[in-house]
């Protein structure tokens, strides 16, 4: 006899049957049909090579061999049923960890959180946030949001949620404010522009997308974050580029002020999450956020 186990099917089969007493209410209770019981019980029979089910009218009987099975069986699925139960409630009690750039957290992601948390309060949701680079891959964290260029990599699920688009920020602090607003985006090319070592490629790719030859910037005041720069150019100190999403609330505000729009980029806003996470919350919060970053 084969010292294999019999199918998980033919076992799901039988202990339903074999605690029910009835082939018909086992294959209510599968979703299956009649004859799909029947056969899985022959099968486990045939594999077996004993009889598990004696006739008894139109009931099931069983032999010894069935009645033992059932015990063993039957006290199996409920402890796999238990389990299974117990991991479900664990991961829907645990919080969902969220990894984004600070920037990002602090000027577009913080001022959103109560809302967030009053629309999705079973996300439980617990930001991780980094200004290095992000590994939507590390243990511990259920999903990354971030702007990144495709193509994507094939372990990752990603939800693509909005382009990215840069441009010049300046406050009405700035003491060339008055001068540049009115200005054509060439104008540019004689300030000296803050900058940030996160984002080497941010003022190239504009000047770039709006014509101009990259090599005639001037840079002044570099920064290490994009946080940083973003505050110095609120505090009046110079020209700031930076994503759309992360001035609009500045914007609103009146605090900078962007005199020449923005220009798309190739990157893409988009939350990562690994392919081997089974947790359906992270859809939910894409679909937040595709919707509060589309209504912006």
């Amino acid at each position: 006899m084969s010292q294999d186990l019999p199918p998980l099917n033919a076992l799901r089969a039988f202990e339903a049957a074999a605690r029910l007493h009835s082939v018909s209410l086992a294959a209510d209770e599968l979703h299956v049909t009649h004859g799909a019981v029947s056969r899985q019980l022959r099968a486990l029979e045939e594999h077996l090579g004993l009889a598990l089910f004696a006739k008894d009218g139109r009931g099931l009987k069983l032999t010894d061999a069935g009645m033992r099975l059932r015990e063993v069986s039957g006290e199996a699925f409920e402890r796999l049923r238990t389990v299974c139960a117990e991991l479900q409630q664990g991961q829907a009690e645990a919080p969902f960890v969220l990894a984004c750039p600070g920037s990002l957290l602090a000027r577009w992601f913080i001022p959103r959180l109560d809302r967030l948390n009053r629309e999705l309060p079973e996300l439980r949701l617990q930001l991780s946030a980094s200004e290095g680079e992000l590994d939507p891959r590390r243990a511990g964290v259920d999903a990354t949001l971030c702007f990144a260029e495709p193509p994507w990599p094939a372990d990752m699920q990603v939800y693509e949620l909005a382009a990215e688009r840069i441009g010049p920020v300046l406050s009405p602090r700035y003491q060339g404010h008055d001068r540049l607003i009115q200005a054509p985006p060439a104008a540019l090319l004689g300030e000296p522009l803050l900058h940030t070592s996160s984002r080497p490629q941010a003022w190239p790719s504009w000047a770039a997308g709006n014509g101009l030859d990259s090599r005639a910037l001037r840079y002044g005041q570099g920064f290490e974050h994009l946080y940083y720069l973003l505050e110095a150019a609120a505090a009046g100190l110079g020209v700031a580029i930076a994503p759309q999403q992360l001035v609009a609330d500045d914007l609103a505000a009146g605090r900078l002020v962007a005199p020449w729009g923005f220009v798309e980029t190739s990157a893409r806003l988009a939350l990562w999450r690994p392919l081997r996470s089974r947790d359906n919350r992270a859809e939910r919060l894409a679909r937040w956020l595709a919707t509060e970053l589309g209504s912006a």
